[in-house]
């Protein structure tokens, strides 16, 4: 049996169809330094509550899986040392063993799943690394896109990647990509990259339509919802350029590569940006949120499949 652990509010909500977005944990234990993590996160979720939906932080704790977390949980995670950083391929290990883990994207979408929870609000997906084309580096999230009936709200993937390829891959994997308000796709520190949106919608009852003809034909794997950042928070696309050249650089010289490399990239962007990269993060997953609880709401009204 899986061991899943729901926090009360997420139990009442559920029982109530009431409608619930779930969020990742690793930008709380990887992302950002105690307290702003924690700080971050708190707003992460009165975002959703404010938007009419309920808050899901997935992680695992102590080989529980936790489909929401309570302030105090949230606290303990917030400060916690160590904690694994979980995909696919070591998830069901961790929850196995006992052990403490923050998921990504891949993972929150496969707890996600098994929680009947249809939308997940996240700041940017992995995808396909740069110099991928010798190294294989590709992350799990496009799999679990083309896999996993979820709605995936991020403001694109994140600019340190290989953009067109990692569009090109869920082009492949059948993944729908879906630029909100625009015709581009949004590169997640900056709202606008140079590659065509291969759908645009407007609203996010169209998502939501969407979302429920996918399941009607039987399609396998979610949506992608790029939003793009709000415009007070962005960073210039040539702003950002030759900062990221300089941090790829230097992790290429350092040996960095793996699970490894993406914390590594967006620490040194933070040093060269003077914190502008980490107070746009904040402000583009909060706008995520907002659009997340959105589409979640109007989920509830259409109803099930």
């Amino acid at each position: 049996m899986i061991p899943l652990h729901y926090a009360p509010e997420v139990e009442a909500a559920q029982a109530a169809g009431t409608p619930v977005v779930a969020l990742e944990s690793t930008i709380i234990t990887h992302g950002m330094p105690y307290p702003q993590n924690v700080e971050t996160a708190r707003k992460v979720e009165q975002t959703i509550r404010d938007q009419g939906a309920t808050p899901a932080t997935i992680a695992v704790i102590a080989g529980q899986l936790h489909i929401g977390l309570t302030s105090d949980e949230l606290e303990t995670l917030g400060q916690a040392k160590d904690v694994a950083k979980l995909s696919r391929a070591d998830m069901a290990a961790c929850i196995a063993t006992g052990g403490t883990g923050a998921t990504t994207v891949a993972a929150t979408m496969i707890a996600a799943r098994l929680a009947s929870i249809e939308v997940f609000a996240t700041g940017g997906i992995g995808g396909v690394h740069r110099g991928a084309e010798n190294s294989f580096d590709i992350s799990a999230d496009l799999q679990e896109l083309s896999q996993t009936a979820v709605t995936v709200v991020a403001a694109g993937a994140k600019a340190i990647l290989d953009l067109p390829k990692t569009l090109e891959v869920l082009e492949t994997l059948g993944v729908p990509v879906i630029a909100y308000g625009q015709d581009t796709l949004p590169a997640f520190w900056s709202r606008e990259s140079d590659l065509a949106a291969p759908l645009r919608m407007d609203s996010a009852a169209s998502i939501a339509k969407a979302h429920r003809m996918r399941g009607a034909l039987g399609l396998p794997g979610g949506q992608l919802v790029a939003n793009p950042i709000p415009a007070f928070a962005e960073i210039p696309a040539a702003t950002l350029a030759p900062i990221i050249a300089q941090a790829l650089q230097e992790a290429a010289e350092q040996g960095i590569d793996g699970k490894s490399v993406t914390p590594f990239l967006l620490g040194r962007i933070f040093e060269l940006t003077n914190g502008a990269s980490l107070e746009a993060n904040i402000a583009l997953v909060l706008n995520n949120a907002r659009l997340a609880a959105e589409i979640a709401r109007n989920l509830t009204q259409i109803g099930a499949n």
